[in-house]
């Protein structure tokens, strides 16, 4: 699931609202272009637009979202539920509807234990990759994704959870739970309740000054 960049106005409305759940970078969660040179060695995991969907198609983990390109899904969950270990190749992490992370194979880019990071851009139509990478993505609001990642401890594979050493960021569970309510692409949406929407409101204050990182540490 970082940086200072002004965000656009929340509204009471869920179209509105897709503007800033887009640009909500955090952590959830939370993906650069060290090591190009291995990546090329490396097949690659196909990943597009068509490879994201609705949050709800995934399974949720604690607070968090999992799947797995490979079809590996039983595998990605056995390592999210235990709550460390070295994810498998194809899993998708995804905390919030605009950021995501896909593990690629071993060996595609060491800095970033193969993790590659996106930014998209969701709408009822689906997703668009708006930025990917391994240790250079930024997102809209200035924030690295891999600077904020790589604070993770070791056993915990890039993923941030509270304990895992990341950097804490100042957006409740309640926040994310509505933004992850919010999210355009599915096709049947919940339906945003008052305390929601009030959670969407201050959400919008927060990243007004929210900060981040903006680029991994030396």
């Amino acid at each position: 699931m970082n940086i200072h960049l002004k965000s656009p106005t929340v509204s009471r409305t869920r179209g509105s609202w897709t503007k800033l759940l887009a640009a909500t970078g955090t952590a959830a969660m939370l993906l650069l272009a060290a090591g190009q040179g291995d990546a090329a060695e490396v097949k690659p995991i196909k990943v597009d637009d068509k490879s994201f969907k609705c949050l709800k198609d995934m399974v949720k983990v604690r607070h968090f979202y999992v799947d797995n390109l490979k079809g590996n899904r039983k595998a990605t969950i056995a390592v999210a539920e235990k709550g460390k270990g070295d994810y498998p190749v194809g899993s998708v992490v995804q905390l919030i509807p605009g950021e995501v992370m896909v593990k690629q194979p071993k060996g595609f880019n060491a800095a970033t234990h193969d993790w590659e990071f996106f930014e998209l851009d969701v709408a009822k139509e689906g997703s668009t990759i708006r930025k990917r990478g391994f240790v250079d993505v930024v997102n809209r609001f200035g924030g690295n994704c891999f600077a904020c990642h790589v604070k993770a401890r070791p056993e915990f594979d890039l993923v941030c959870e509270m304990e895992h050493g990341c950097d804490p960021i100042p957006i409740t569970r309640r926040m994310l739970a509505a933004v992850q309510k919010a999210d355009p692409r599915c096709a049947k949406p919940d339906t945003l309740t008052q305390d929601d929407q009030k959670a969407l409101d201050e959400l919008g204050e927060v990243l007004k000054t929210m900060t981040m990182p903006s680029a991994p540490p030396k």
